[in-house]
């Protein structure tokens, strides 16, 4: 049972840390708990908590730049952006009735997960918006990177080298972020009835189109029918769907533009500002569309123009899934009950895109995860320098231990 450690600020973050790594004790970073069940299990000799390094400590409206505590409660961050009509464009999703937790997720969490919603086919990763951050590595060293603008990122970029490294380099205890302004009107024009191949079509004629588009998903009938929207719901079949953001005049004209480019394929409706939230958010989280509590959940990056022969592949054995990022990113729900225990369908997973892609087991049983790659395994290449990364900033693997990989 490992021992939790309890820091009050970064400077005993960075004592234990050094403890720890002298002593060769493995250490597990919390934040907020809410992503737990994401990754590999780690079994460890100390949990470190770094629910201490929380608040805002600076935030100006004006320069369009935040900075906070590692452990600052994201909802916290978001209520105070949403005061001055501002935002986090890389639109963070919540996963916490994915994996039935009631925990809030952090910034520094989200970070250094590189979570992003369906904006990011517009704004970028969660990586792109990560200005500054201060930490402290493996070694038991504190150290910073970064700055209040993109123009102070001299030298190594180590905000994108932490973004996605879930931990496994070092514990974040304060972030810089870039925040932008929130769009003025929403609409979203849906499109019913099209074969997911006809769909992926569209998504790309649209996003290709001079319409500057924010988000483009596409939801087969069954997921269709999970939806808490109306004209979503009530479809009865397959639902496109593509989101138009900022000021209102030029929100109108592009809407009635993609309305004719679409009304050529088929029926269309259009979504105003409240429900266009709900299915975005719907399609951000995930779990409101999906129709199984205990279903695997993979997530897959491919190529776009092959996203409908993947999820067919995918699908082999059964399931459900629908598409987001114009076709390049795919939600799979397998049925626990079908699916090989001992791989939870990775082989079959994995196998639908013949390496032109990647796949993350994002929920999973206990055992399952960790007994399969829950990250997409990595070219000996690639691997081999992720090691001396590892290395350099953890060479003795204290932290996260297995999180990613089974070396680190």
């Amino acid at each position: 049972m490992a021992e939790d450690l309890q820091p009050t600020d970064a400077g005993q973050v960075t004592e234990m840390l050094a403890w720890a790594a002298g002593s060769k004790k493995t250490v597990e970073l919390v934040g907020g708990g809410s992503k737990a069940a994401l990754g590999r299990v780690v079994e460890t000799d100390y949990r470190l908590h770094l629910s201490a390094l929380d608040g805002v400590n600076l935030y100006e409206p004006e320069e369009l730049v935040l900075r906070a505590g590692a452990a600052t409660s994201l909802g916290q961050i978001q209520a105070m952006l949403a005061q001055q009509r501002q935002q986090l464009a890389f639109e963070p999703p919540d996963f916490g009735d994915l994996y039935g937790t009631t925990k809030e997720q952090t910034i520094g969490g989200v970070l250094a997960a590189n979570l992003a919603g369906p904006r990011r086919l517009k704004a970028g990763a969660a990586r792109d918006h990560f200005l500054g951050l201060e930490g402290v590595s493996g070694r038991g060293a504190a150290f910073k990177s970064g700055g209040r603008v993109v123009k102070n990122v001299t030298g190594y970029d180590l905000c994108k080298l932490m973004a996605g490294s879930f931990g496994t380099l070092a514990a974040l205890t304060e972030v810089t972020v870039k925040v932008l302004p929130s769009p003025e009107k929403i609409r979203t024009v849906l499109l019913f009835a099209q074969d997911d191949a006809a769909a992926i079509t569209a998504m790309s004629q649209a996003a290709g189109s001079p319409h500057e588009v924010s988000a483009l998903a596409h939801l087969p009938a069954a997921i269709a029918a999970r939806s808490a929207v109306s004209y979503v719901k009530g479809a009865g079949d397959a639902v496109t769907a593509v989101r138009v953001e900022g000021p209102g005049p030029s929100v109108e004209h592009r809407t009635e533009a993609l309305r004719r480019q679409w009304g050529a394929l088929g029926a269309v409706e259009e979504l105003h500002g409240h429900n266009s939230n709900i299915l975005w958010r719907e399609i951000a989280n995930v779990a409101p569309l999906l129709p199984d509590r205990d279903a695997i959940v993979w997530k897959l990056s491919v190529t776009p123009s092959l996203g409908a022969e993947v999820m067919r592949g995918a699908l082999a054995a059964g399931g459900a899934g629908y598409y987001d990022w114009a076709g390049g990113l795919l939600w799979l729900a397998l049925p626990a009950n079908e699916i090989s225990s001992e791989d939870g369908g990775a082989g079959l997973v994995r196998g639908a895109f013949g390496g032109a892609g990647h796949a993350t087991l994002m929920r999973g049983p206990e055992d399952l995860r960790a007994s399969v790659e829950v990250f997409q395994p990595t070219p000996p290449a690639l691997a081999a320098l992720s090691a001396r990364i590892k290395d350099a900033f953890d060479p003795h693997g204290i932290l996260n231990p297995g999180r990613m990989h089974g070396a680190f």
